[in-house]
């Protein structure tokens, strides 16, 4: 009976991938699997709204000529990406296995893989490991490729569209005390929204970013506040430095025609601490134990860019294991069905207590609340819609009620 020596397979495949192009990848991936006696591999890639998975065969314009599409929402390809978990189907005595393709936890695609020997617990973990491994190529070779870049897009982008992208980092992250996850939309045409989070030791930078306007201006305008922010909060400044360098680099450039709200905050993933300030933002929601928890109001700053010199106000909230916060823009809540109804605040939160009470990975949550909102809408927005979820997962310090103590930290401007 073969056994899978998935060593030397992973070995050839890593040193293979250091000089070829992406083009080259489902070559490598049939000779190199095939080898290992894994047979008809095919390697599918999610779109960026995703909605379908695309074949990456190296061929065309995208590298994925004569390949299959598979919508996400009705495939048993699109199964094993939407829950992140391994498929097996068997017909006729052969068996398929489906795989997800991730970096980290950020979801990619999928892989198909034909075994010629009997899926045991040991050959189906070298197959996880050849998943991973393919995500990390997949994600060293996705910068410099514009085929992947065609491939995964259904219609010309934006100039905002393609700048705010590429800023954005990865769409989830993972670890042992802290989950998080985004979505943004309309994907092709976002202008004025942006997110961003990082970790640096044991505390989570977070930030939502909603520019005035729906044009190239707005997207240049939501970078800018994007990347002071991240630069200054990388030399160790605080918010109130921040929010002054924002101000004052949008009243250089754009002298009060422009301006940006946004939120900015840190999560102490050691004690569960949140602390956030808002620049003429919604303010974050908070559930708990699947309701959400509502906290006093606070007076937001000003918008960032119109000068209007409201103090800075840092509201902290005590959170406990397995709270989540979700920091959005108005596109998420605002959007009017054909009555006129909006989605709404409510909506949203039930929405994302709903389905996450139903066991389904965040990122699939937020992906489904995107096309829900999308939906609400009749298919189309009319402002970029964001929504950032952190989820503490706990440490061994942490107190059991929701605390509020925003009062002292009050920067005058």
């Amino acid at each position: 009976m073969p056994v899978l020596d998935s060593a030397p397979m992973l070995r050839a495949l890593l040193r293979a991938s250091h000089q070829a192009t992406l083009e080259q990848l489902p070559r490598l991936l049939t000779l190199h699997a095939g080898r290992a006696g894994l047979h008809n591999a095919r390697l599918f890639v999610s779109d960026l709204q995703e909605e379908v998975l695309r074949e990456l065969t190296g061929a065309g314009r995208d590298a994925g000529g004569e390949g299959s599409e598979l919508p996400i929402d009705s495939t048993l390809a699109g199964r094993v990406f939407r829950t992140a978990q391994f498929l097996s189907t068997s017909t006729n005595g052969t068996v398929d296995v489906w795989l997800p393709v991730l970096n980290g936890t950020e979801r990619l695609g999928v892989l198909r893989l034909t075994p010629s020997m009997p899926v045991t617990a040991v050959e189906q973990e070298a197959m996880d490991d050849l998943a991973t491994l393919l995500g990390l190529i997949l994600v060293t070779k996705r910068p410099t490729s514009d085929s992947y870049a065609r491939l995964t897009r259904s219609r010309r982008m934006a100039v905002s569209a393609e700048m705010q992208w590429t800023l954005m980092p990865a769409r989830t992250f993972v670890n042992d005390r802290v989950t998080i996850a985004a979505q943004m939309e309309p994907a092709y045409e976002t202008a004025g929204d942006a997110y961003d989070y990082a970790l640096a030791g044991d505390t989570v930078h977070l930030a939502v970013f909603d520019a005035m306007g729906h044009d190239t201006a707005a997207g240049l305008t939501a970078t800018l506040a994007l990347a002071v922010c991240r630069n200054l909060r990388r030399q160790g400044a605080d918010f109130a430095e921040m929010c002054e360098a924002v101000e004052t680099l949008l009243l250089a450039h754009f002298d009060h025609d422009r301006y940006v709200t946004g939120i900015l905050a840190t999560l102490d993933l050691t004690t569960g601490t949140l602390r956030w300030v808002s620049c003429g933002h919604p303010p974050p929601l908070f559930i708990r134990a699947n309701r959400r928890i509502l906290h006093p109001d606070h007076p937001a700053h000003h918008p960032l860019g119109t000068d209007l010199g409201l103090p800075l106000t840092v509201t902290r909230v005590q959170l406990q294991p397995g709270d989540r916060v979700l920091f959005y823009t108005d596109g998420i809540t605002e959007p009017r069905d054909a009555d006129g109804l909006e989605f709404g605040v409510d909506r949203f939160t039930d929405f994302i207590i709903r389905h996450q009470s139903a066991g389904l990975p965040v990122p699939e949550t937020l992906r489904r609340l995107v096309h829900a909102v999308l939906d609400h809408h009749q298919g189309a927005l009319a402002d970029d819609a964001t929504v950032l979820l952190c989820e503490w997962h706990g440490s061994t310090d942490h107190t059991d009620e929701l605390a509020d103590t925003s009062t002292p930290d009050v920067y005058p401007v």
